[in-house]
Parts: structure tokens; C-alpha cells; sequence
């Protein structure tokens, strides 16, 4: 039972940047984009969300800026592939290139500058980042460990693949965006707003990519760079 347990528990830790980047990827693929640069914003997410909390011990800034990061990953791939039309599977490809170079640079350049060479999490964000315990549900026999003892980049990617869910299947907007991915020209046809939302979708996935970058970064090389 131990050995079924830490298996599960391992599997949950280390699908949890795959589950965020699935998320921004299916955000994309839903309107109509094969977005293959999800790991190029990952890396800058990952080198973002990194510095920032090294610089602010701020584990809610860290996560912020990672976003941010991925969204202007998005907004690359968004400009060359909906408004300029450009081929989707080499501009993913490049800016993958672009988002792993990019990130190793920033990250060379602030190990050099850094006081013993050497870039690490402060204790007040590693300490953030420790496994959550419920009180009540993380004493539960089995159940306990296997839901309620992990760290809150876990719990955020739960709550983002639940929220997307909701966005896509129930609202009116996720509607228009399923719509545009199947037909993009009947859904012009029909009054939506193609580009806008085209253009919504994947800033939003890229963010979504460039959270799962930072816990990368953050947690799974023990916030060490």
C-alpha cells in the first residue's frame, strides 16, 4: 500500500507541469490553433516566475509574473500566426527555440551577477511552496495523502482545469471558440468575433503554459536554478 501511495504521490508531483501545459494547449487547439512553442513559453515562464520571486519573495508575484511571461509568448505566436497568417507548426517550432534561448540567457546572466554564483528561492518562498496540510481531510487514512498534501501549484492546476472545463463546455463564449475551431469561416459568417477571441484563447493558454514553466523552476528543481 506505501509503494501504491508514493507511486500515485510521485505521479500527481510530476504531472503537474504536463496538466498546465495540456491546459494552455488545449485552450489553443480549441480555437483552431496547433500551438507547438508550449514549451518555449514554458521556459520563459519558468525563468520569469523564477527571478521574480528571487528578487521579490513573493511566491503570488513569482506566479504573476510567469503568466506574464507566457502571455507574451502567446501574444509572438498570436501576432505571426493570426494576424500575419504565418505557417503554425514552423512558428511554434521557432519559439520554442526562441523561449528555451531567451530563458538560458536571463538565467546565465543572473547567475553571474549573483553573489556566489549561484541563484536560490528564498526560504520565505520555499517555505510557500512546502506541501499544504488540511487540517481534518490530510489526516484521512489513504485519501489524505493522495488529495490533501500537496503544494499549491498542485491545487492551482486542478482549479485551472476545472474553471477551463467550465469555460469551454458552458459558456457562451467557449461555444463561440469550439465554433471557430471547427469552422472559422461559419463562425465569421455567423457574427463572431473571430479574431478577438482567437486572440483571448491563446494569451490565456500561453499564461496557463508559463505557470507550468514555473513550477519547473520553482519546485521540481528545488528552487535552485
Amino acid at each position: 500500500m506505501n509503494m501504491f501511495m508514493n507511486f500515485m504521490i510521485a505521479a500527481v508531483l510530476a504531472g503537474t507541469p504536463l496538466l498546465f501545459g495540456t491546459i494552455g494547449e488545449i485552450l489553443n487547439e480549441k480555437s483552431g490553433h496547433l500551438n507547438l512553442g508550449v514549451e518555449g513559453m514554458m521556459a520563459m515562464g519558468a525563468c520569469a516566475g523564477f527571478m521574480a520571486g528571487y528578487t521579490s519573495n513573493s511566491l503570488f508575484v513569482a506566479i504573476v509574473v510567469a503568466f506574464i511571461a507566457g502571455v507574451l509568448g502567446g501574444f509572438i505566436y498570436a501576432i505571426l500566426t493570426i494576424t500575419f497568417m504565418a505557417n503554425q507548426n514552423v512558428t511554434g517550432l521557432t519559439l520554442t527555440i526562441f523561449g528555451v534561448g531567451i530563458s538560458n540567457f536571463v538565467g546565465e546572466y543572473m547567475l553571474v551577477h549573483s553573489k556566489n554564483n549561484s541563484l536560490k528561492l528564498p526560504e520565505q518562498i520555499t517555505a510557500q511552496l512546502s506541501n499544504l496540510s488540511i487540517k481534518g481531510l490530510s489526516e484521512i487514512p489513504v485519501i489524505g495523502p493522495l488529495l490533501f498534501q500537496y503544494n499549491p501549484f498542485v491545487y492551482l492546476g486542478v482549479f485551472l482545469a476545472i474553471i477551463c472545463g467550465i469555460y469551454l463546455n458552458h459558456t457562451k463564449i467557449g461555444l463561440n471558440i469550439r465554433a471557430i475551431g471547427e469552422n472559422t469561416a461559419a463562425a465569421d459568417a455567423a457574427g463572431i468575433k473571430v479574431t478577438k477571441l482567437k486572440y483571448l484563447n491563446v494569451l490565456l493558454g500561453g499564461g496557463i503554459c508559463g505557470i507550468g514553466g514555473a513550477y519547473c523552476s520553482m519546485v521540481i528543481c528545488g528552487g535552485v536554478w
